[in-house]
């Protein structure tokens, strides 16, 4: 009697599994540093001269001053959206696995970054309790969901390498947490005192890009 084997065509070697995680989790990060740019591109647009009655003889300089609120707006939220960015790509050098949840985290994180100009342009035009409640509730939502994926990520490490250590976890954690737990605080602030809640975002940006002073003591 011959015995006839069957071939297993489902089965795949791990490396092409590997192999194959890799490219998912290569696209998902392009497709996000995309989405990051596109978002910086767009708050330029809401950088443009003021509408007038009549086009004026020539460029006078009350009309480029009224642009200042509009470049301030546009300076803060590029650099908000930069350490976003930065921070993305921090949380992502340590992920080296990819399952469909982190893309759906992921995507969710992206929603919010890519609305960033529209609470931009809110704030530059009005600039009161509301529009500064909304400016800083998207970055407050945006800091949670990158702290979310990489809290799914990270535990048991589910998506990141096993030699990673519990305290460079943890550090990370703590580091992608700052940024939200600051806009979150400036809402509160902003019932105060809107021009203190804007401090706030200063100091949170300048608590950002000193990442590297600030771990030593995490």
């Amino acid at each position: 009697m011959v015995k006839i084997s069957t071939p297993k065509e489902t089965s795949v070697p791990s490396t092409e599994i590997s192999y194959h995680e890799r490219r998912a989790l290569d696209r998902l990060i392009f497709f996000s540093d995309g989405v990051f740019a596109i978002a910086i591109t767009l708050l330029v647009l809401n950088v443009a001269l003021p509408v007038t009655q009549s086009a004026p003889a020539s460029t006078e300089l009350p009309t480029l001053l009224a642009t200042v609120p509009r470049l301030l707006g546009y300076a803060l939220s590029f650099w908000v959206i930069g350490a976003y960015w930065m921070a993305h790509q921090r949380t992502f050098h340590y992920i080296e696995r990819f399952d469909r949840r982190l893309a759906w985290l992921n995507l969710f994180f992206l929603l919010f970054v890519a609305l960033v100009p529209f609470p931009t342009a809110v704030l530059t035009a009005y600039g009161d309790l509301v529009a500064v409640i909304l400016y800083a509730a998207t970055l407050t939502i945006i800091g949670l969901l990158l702290e979310v994926l990489w809290l799914y990520a990270s535990h048991n490490h589910r998506l990141v390498p096993k030699k990673l250590s519990a305290q460079h976890i943890r550090t990370t954690s703590i580091r992608n947490a700052v940024g939200p737990l600051g806009f979150l605080v400036s809402i509160g602030i902003a019932f105060v005192s809107i021009p203190a809640a804007e401090v706030t975002w200063v100091v949170v940006f300048v608590i950002g890009v000193e990442q590297h002073f600030w771990s030593r003591w995490l």
